[in-house]
């Protein structure tokens, strides 16, 4: 039974972190939630950082989960710019990492996050490399791409996943000039596949971005410390002022794995192993967000999402697991990319080699489709470029599991909420 004497802290002060904060107290809860973050910060959401606030068409207080009155407002007691460098699961402890302060839990969500993978070559020590995850780093780069717009200047990201993307849209917005190197044949290859890759590069070609497929970067080239260009592996050398890793991220699991908690491997992304509650190897220890890995029993695998969504009803779902709820965390993975004129949401798990047939709906030379992954028949994801208010049956069609018919799915014309409930599975 939860009552007023027991303490639940919350290490992590991201969107998930603060979503679970909002849930205990919106359930109830009356004992002590301690929310520690390790920026000075309060806590904010990451999507405006390489969307609307990096244009500049987004105030700096817009990214704030809550107003920062609304802790105190509510009993939350909020550390900034606090780490926690050790979990003691005997004692039930967490100490701090700048003054040994022990803390006692009686539940611990784990809302770590993940951090931008470094690129392991020569001169990323110069002052023009960057990475994107926190907003301090928006921040910089936002004046930046101001900067480089202003003097015709030069940027190379290196990776065209969604972040290289969307920063080389908002870069051609500033009116910098952008070469994207990609070891793929196209940008989001992993994710969308060729065809639908092909859609993006073509978007940004349009738009005067030059992409370098096939290749890696080797070495970024500076003077007095400055960048001056980024050769790759194929012998190649681009001019560059500034250099933006955008090679993808990793799950900020250091504090789990030394305190022994078990970690899911590689092949499925890595994490903290957690069940349907979210829920790791210790009863009384939950993840959420970006460095959980759960069984999604819908793609029968396990899954570590690192978008918007994830954090924003994870969180959620393991406050109320560690409140004793009956808890069942199977969301439709779900995130959503702004470039130039495209908006599109995509919703699923469907990543190279799991499926067999990309059916289009619309007219995707337009831009105004709808893309469906398949396999034997059945919808394991769903991307909505330009077309609204589609997410629901979307999503429908992938839980239902059900056999479609890819002429009618094909067909605008047929209602998509009448597929999974007229096949047959």
């Amino acid at each position: 039974m939860v009552d007023a004497d027991q303490t639940f802290v919350i290490i992590g002060g991201g969107l998930a972190g603060a979503k679970a904060a909002e849930t205990l107290r919106a359930e109830g809860f009356t004992g002590r939630v301690i929310l520690i973050c390790d920026e000075r910060d309060h806590p904010y959401e990451r999507p405006p950082l390489s969307k609307g606030y990096l244009l500049g068409k987004e105030e700096r207080d817009s990214v704030f989960v809550h107003e920062p009155a609304w802790y105190a407002q509510n009993d939350i007691e909020l550390h900034l710019g606090q780490t926690v460098d050790a979990v003691d699961r005997t004692a039930k402890t967490v100490r701090f990492g700048d003054d040994g302060t022990l803390v006692h839990y009686d539940k611990l969500l784990i809302a770590t996050g993940s951090e931008p993978r470094r690129l392991d070559i020569p001169g990323t020590d110069l002052a023009g490399v960057h990475h994107l995850r926190r907003l301090s780093h928006a921040e910089r780069l936002k004046n930046v791409l101001a900067s480089l717009g202003r003097d015709n200047g030069h940027l190379v990201i290196a990776g065209g996943g969604w972040i290289g993307l969307e920063v080389a849209a908002a870069a051609r917005e500033y009116g910098a000039e952008v070469t994207v190197v990609e070891p793929s044949a196209t940008p989001l290859h992993g994710v969308l596949g060729p065809e639908l890759g092909q859609i993006f590069a073509d978007l940004h070609a349009e738009h005067g971005v030059r992409f370098h497929f096939g290749a890696r970067l080797t070495e970024i080239v500076g003077q007095d410390g400055m960048v001056l260009a980024a050769r790759t592996d194929d012998g190649e050398e681009h001019p560059a002022h500034d250099v933006l890793a955008a090679i993808g991220a990793a799950p900020r699991t250091g504090l789990a794995e030394a305190a022994g908690l078990e970690l899911a491997d590689r092949a499925h992304g890595g994490g903290i192993t957690v069940d349907e509650q979210l829920r790791t190897s210790d009863p009384d220890i939950y993840a959420a967000g970006d460095v959980a890995a759960f069984h999604h029993a819908l793609f029968d695998t396990r899954l570590r999402v690192e978008h918007w969504a994830n954090a924003l009803n994870g969180g959620p779902a393991a406050a109320r697991a560690m409140l004793g709820k009956d808890v069942t965390y199977d969301r439709v993975p779900y995130f959503f990319s702004d470039q130039y004129d495209l908006g599109m949401e995509y919703s699923g798990w469907a990543p190279l080699g799991s499926y067999d047939e990309v059916v289009i709906r619309g007219d995707a030379g337009k831009r105004e489709f709808i893309a469906f992954w398949m396999k034997e028949g059945r919808v394991l994801a769903g991307m909505n470029v330009n077309v609204w208010d589609v997410t629901e049956p979307i999503q429908q069609l992938i839980r239902s599991r059900a056999r479609v018919d890819t002429e009618a799915l094909a067909d605008p014309h047929v209602p998509l909420d009448s597929l999974g409930a007229t096949s047959s599975s």
